[in-house]
C-alpha cells in the first residue's frame, strides 16, 4: 500500500472480487457500447438536423477529441481523490452527456453532449484498471485484466445488433440505453469501490492538465484533418500543419511543466525504467495495429468486390477472437508472465499481417490472417501492458499510468491512419496499395516482437509484484 493512501477494500477474498469485477465489467461495457451502436445512427441524425455528412462527422470527433483530454485528467483525480468518487463521476458524466443527446433539439448540444459523454468515458476504462490492481493479488491481476479487455470485443459483437433494434423507435433510443446501465451502476460502485484519498495532497497541476489538453487537442485536430491521399500538400494546409506545429510547442511545454510540478499529471516516473518504456513503446505500437484494421474493409471491397456493409460483417473472425483472447492471454499472463504473452501476441499479429500482405488473397487466406490477427492485438492490447504498468508503476500513480496507455494506444490508432493511407496512396491504391500497407505493417509487428523481448523473464517480474 503507497504511504498517504486509504485504500479500503483492498485484496478483498475471492467473492467480493467477483462482485467487483462484474460492476467494472458492465461500466466498461457501458462505454464500450457507446462507440459499436452509435454508427447505424449518423445518417437519421443528420437528415433529423438537416446537416452535411462532414457536419455530422463531428458526432465522432468531438467525443474521441473530449475522451482523448479527459483519460488523463480523470485518471490522475483518481488517484489523487480516490477511486470510488472518480468512477462514480465518469459514469455520471457520461450519462448526463447521452440524456443531452437524446434530448436535444439542436445540433450544437447535441456536439455538447457527446463532448461530455467522451470526457466522462475517458476515465472510465483506467480507473477499472487501477482498481484492479489495488484490490486483485499479483496472482490474480492478469485475469481481471483479461476479462475487462474482453468487454471490448463482446460491445462491437452486440452492439450494432442492438443498435439496429433501437434505431427502428427512433436514433434517441440509443443514447437513452445508457441510463438504466447508471440506475444499477452508481449504487453499486459506491458501495463496492475502494474509497479513499492520498492524504499528502500536493497543489493540482493545473498548467500540466492545460499543456496536456493543447497538445492532444492540437495533435487530434491536425492528424483528423490530415488527407492521406494527398499527403504533402495536406501538410501545408491551415487546417493541418499549424495545428501539428502547434501539438509539438504544447508538448515540449508539458514536458518542461511536469518535470517542475509537484504533482505532475504524467508522472516522469511512468518512463523512467527499461520496463515502463517498453510498456510505453508497446501500448503505441498496439494502437498503430489496432488503427490498421479501418483499412480492411476497403481491402475486402477492392479485393472480392463486396459492399461495404458486407466487407464489415467479414471483420467478425477479428472481433470473436479479440473476444477470446483478451481472457485466455489474461490468465497466461498469471501463469506465465507478460514476457511471454506479448511474444506470443506479436508472432501471432506477424504471422497474421503477413498472410494478409503477402500471400494471394482468398476468403480462405483472409480469414485466416484476420484470425491471427484478432489473436495477436488480444494479446497486445489491454490486459498485458496494462499488467506491466500496474507492476512497475508507483501504486499512488496507478490510474495516471493506465490512462497513459490508453492514450498512447490512441495516438497509434491516430497516426496510423495518416501513414497507411499515405502507403496505400504511393502504391496506386487497390489491393496492391493496401497489401504494401499490410507488409510494412507486418515488419512493425516483427519490431514489436523485438521489444517484447527486452522484457524482465517471469522470475524477474514475479519479484517485483506489489
Amino acid at each position: 500500500m503507497a504511504p498517504g493512501r486509504i485504500e479500503q477494500g483492498a485484496f478483498m477474498n475471492e467473492k467480493e472480487r467477483n462482485r467487483l469485477l462484474g460492476v467494472l465489467f458492465l461500466g466498461v461495457l457501458m462505454a464500450a457500447m457507446d462507440i459499436a451502436i452509435v454508427s447505424p445512427a449518423m445518417p437519421a441524425i443528420r437528415d433529423t438536423f438537416q446537416v452535411s455528412d462532414r457536419a455530422v462527422s463531428w458526432i465522432f470527433t468531438a467525443y474521441l477529441l473530449a475522451n482523448l483530454i479527459g483519460t488523463p485528467i480523470m485518471a490522475k483525480l483518481s488517484d489523487r481523490l480516490g477511486r470510488r468518487e472518480v468512477y462514480v463521476a465518469d459514469v455520471a458524466l457520461f450519462v448526463i452527456g447521452s440524456l443531452l443527446v437524446a434530448t436535444s433539439n439542436r445540433f450544437d448540444l447535441l456536439l455538447l453532449g457527446r463532448a461530455i459523454q467522451g470526457f466522462g468515458s475517458g476515465g472510465i476504462f483506467p480507473v477499472a484498471s487501477a482498481v484492479i490492481g489495488d484490490t486483485f493479488p499479483p496472482e490474480k491481476r492478469g485475469s481481471a485484466l483479461g476479462m475487462i479487455g474482453a468487454v471490448f470485443g463482446v460491445a462491437f459483437l452486440i452492439g450494432p445488433i442492438l443498435g439496429g433494434v433501437l434505431l427502428r423507435y427512433g436514433w434517441q433510443w440509443l443514447f437513452w440505453g445508457p441510463l438504466p446501465f447508471a440506475v444499477v451502476l452508481i449504487p453499486l460502485a459506491w458501495k463496492m469501490l475502494p474509497a479513499g484519498r492520498r492524504q499528502d495532497r500536493q497543489p493540482v497541476d493545473w498548467g500540466g492538465m492545460l499543456a496536456l489538453g493543447l497538445f492532444l487537442l492540437s495533435l487530434s485536430w491536425g492528424l483528423n484533418h490530415l488527407d492521406a491521399e494527398d499527403l504533402l500538400p495536406s501538410l501545408r494546409s491551415p487546417a493541418v500543419g499549424p495545428f501539428l506545429l502547434a501539438s509539438l510547442v504544447f508538448f515540449a511545454l508539458l514536458v518542461w511543466l511536469e518535470r517542475r510540478a509537484p504533482d505532475p499529471v504524467i508522472r516522469p516516473v511512468l518512463f523512467s525504467s527499461r520496463q515502463l518504456r517498453l510498456a510505453d513503446f508497446l501500448a503505441f505500437g498496439a494502437g498503430v495495429a489496432e488503427g490498421s484494421i479501418i483499412f480492411v474493409p476497403a481491402l475486402l471491397v477492392a479485393a472480392f468486390g463486396v459492399s461495404e456493409s458486407r466487407a464489415s460483417y467479414m471483420l467478425l473472425p477479428i472481433v470473436l477472437t479479440l473476444a477470446i483472447g483478451a481472457p485466455t492471454f489474461g490468465r497466461l499472463l498469471d501463469k506465465r508472465g507478460s514476457r511471454l504473452v506479448v511474444l506470443t501476441g506479436s508472432g501471432l499479429l506477424t504471422l497474421g499481417m503477413a498472410i494478409v500482405s503477402f500471400l494471394p488473397l482468398t476468403l480462405f487466406t483472409f480469414y485466416l490472417g484476420g484470425a491471427l490477427i484478432g489473436l495477436g492485438l488480444s494479446a497486445l492490447l489491454g490486459a498485458p501492458v496494462r499488467y506491466i504498468m500496474i507492476n512497475e508503476a508507483p501504486p499512488e500513480d496507478r490510474a495516471a499510468s493506465q490512462a497513459l496507455i490508453s492514450l498512447l494506444t490512441k495516438i497509434g490508432q491516430a497516426l496510423t491512419g495518416a501513414l497507411l493511407g499515405g502507403i496505400i496512396t504511393s502504391f496506386g491504391g487497390g489491393i496492391g496499395g493496401y497489401q504494401s500497407a499490410f507488409k510494412a505493417l507486418t515488419f512493425f509487428a516483427l519490431f514489436l516482437g523485438l521489444a517484447a523481448w527486452q522484457l524482465k523473464p517471469q522470475h524477474e517480474e514475479q519479484a517485483s509484484l506489489t
